[in-house]
């Protein structure tokens, strides 16, 4: 498989296997020229110096519903054209998050499926998320870890965790069903990033390092994916990034800021 566009894009036919085999890649490229990612970084060093106290660095959720500027990363063609040749040209934007893990007591994220909080809301769970490294992500920091091959089962059974203070969710995979021996640390440096399908079984240790631990997950799917009773749920938007609708979505407009409750 050949690039889409002119820019350098070091994906072919043996890396969409391998994600298709493993339900994960790590593309260990930069995506942005060197200003643009600085661009990104600089906006993402100002939201977190504005939380408000009482919110966690790692719970910063759909930020471009606020901040239409995060368009600019998100429907880049640097993106997209790396999306696509995983899911194809017809592609939605899901949602993004920004999960940043600060030094010395940052959170762990249980062992989870990202489907499995999403349910009944999507008429299939093919959906890709694309985690982009604000800085470097390294097995000292708490980079993203998966279970290889865990895509292809279907929703795995939950319970609570402990220490619920110390987590980001209240809940985690049953360790049973947690296979240590397909564990695999995706390490990246800042600027690159990993793949993951939404079904794939997935989370990361707390930092306990000196060093921050910043992600942006920005998540595409095929429009051919349903998004059920969308007009009446008001609180949440997606976005047509690319290509044509094949699903009887609605898509929100990426240059006004979304308000939930208002359409």
């Amino acid at each position: 498989m050949t690039s889409i566009s002119a820019h350098p894009l070091h994906v072919d036919e043996t890396d969409v296997q391998f994600y298709n085999e493993n339900g994960y890649f790590i593309y260990q490229h930069a995506i942005f020229p060197t200003a643009k990612f600085q661009r990104l970084k600089d906006f993402f060093e100002d939201l977190v110096v504005n939380l408000p106290q009482d919110k966690r660095p790692e719970a910063m959720d759909v930020p471009h519903f606020a901040h239409p500027e995060l368009f600019e990363w998100l429907l880049a063609d640097e993106v997209l054209d790396l999306v696509e040749h995983f899911i194809g040209p017809d592609i939605a934007l899901w949602s993004s998050h920004f999960i940043c893990k600060p030094p010395s007591d940052g959170q762990r994220v249980p062992w989870h499926e990202d489907s499995a909080y999403w349910g009944e809301r999507l008429s299939k769970h093919e959906v890709v998320t694309v985690w982009l490294a604000i800085d470097d992500s390294l097995v000292e920091n708490g980079c993203m870890r998966v279970v290889s091959g865990t895509h292809n089962h279907g929703f795995s059974d939950y319970e609570p965790v402990d220490d619920p203070e110390k987590q980001v969710f209240s809940r985690e995979i049953v360790s049973q069903q947690v296979d240590q021996s397909k564990v695999v640390d995706l390490e990246i440096m800042q600027g690159q990033c990993h793949l993951h399908h939404s079904k794939m079984v997935h989370g990361s240790n707390a930092n306990t390092s000196a060093r921050r631990r910043c992600g942006y997950t920005m998540r595409y799917m095929p429009t051919s994916v349903k998004v059920k009773n969308m007009s009446e749920r008001s609180t949440h938007a997606i976005y047509l990034a690319r290509g044509k609708d094949l699903g009887g979505n609605e898509y929100s407009d990426p240059t006004t800021q979304f308000v939930a409750g208002i359409r």
